[in-house]
């Protein structure tokens, strides 16, 4: 299977979470400049995989599949570095990033439902959620970096700018929700599944299992 270059630049951001990770706890004064060009990185191959691919034709459903994947690994795995160095209001620190995380499978899990049943446009990337990864990426970018540049307080920003995202996830998860409620509840998108039609899925073990659920 060859790959077109948005591919191989997708596959690119996802390699670079493991090199995040280990810049992240290398003890060495540079390591939190090495994170953000990291992140920044990662970042910049989001925008040119998109660009490329819509400038040379070269989209595909491989690539369309990888490239909200990639992102979503790489903004999980930062807010999971990030939330064990946070010194401060831990709690809410750490509500904020499951609320981003949890939002994105959420919505993710939505647009695939909706993509079965022929609602997809309903639930198409808003100018909030947009909003809100501009302020998401700049606090994590922000968080990563850390230390105080001058009299900015760099990390103090970083928290601030992560709880204005964690808002505004909030209300572009609601107002997806809102938008595709007509579709799940309508009892005519509902599937059923009965007992026999696990067991043909997915072999006995499923259909034993089913009755302890």
């Amino acid at each position: 299977m060859s790959f077109s270059p948005p591919t191989i630049l997708t596959l690119m951001r996802i390699a670079l979470v493991p090199v995040l990770v280990l810049f992240f706890y290398l003890p060495l004064r540079w390591a939190n400049d090495a994170c953000v060009v990291v992140f920044v990185l990662a970042a910049v191959t989001d925008w040119a995989d998109g660009f490329i691919a819509r400038r040379m034709g070269q989209m595909s459903r491989f690539g369309a599949f990888l490239d909200p994947v990639a992102d979503k690994i790489m903004v999980a795995t930062a807010l999971i570095l990030l939330v064990q160095r946070q010194e401060s209001y831990e709690g809410l620190f750490a509500i904020a990033s499951a609320v981003i995380v949890g939002r994105e499978i959420t919505i993710s899990a939505l647009r695939e439902w909706m993509a079965e049943v022929g609602g997809r446009s309903l639930v198409n990337v808003s100018w909030v959620g947009k909003a809100k990864t501009g302020f998401q990426m700049t606090a994590i970018g922000f968080l990563l970096y850390h230390d105080n540049i001058g009299w900015i307080p760099v990390a103090l920003l970083g928290e601030l700018l992560l709880y204005t995202a964690a808002a505004l996830t909030l209300w572009s998860m609601w107002a997806h929700l809102a938008s595709a409620w007509p579709v799940i509840s309508d009892s005519r998108h509902h599937v059923h599944y009965s007992q026999e039609d696990f067991a043909r899925a997915d072999g006995p073990h499923a259909a034993r299992s089913s009755h302890t659920d």
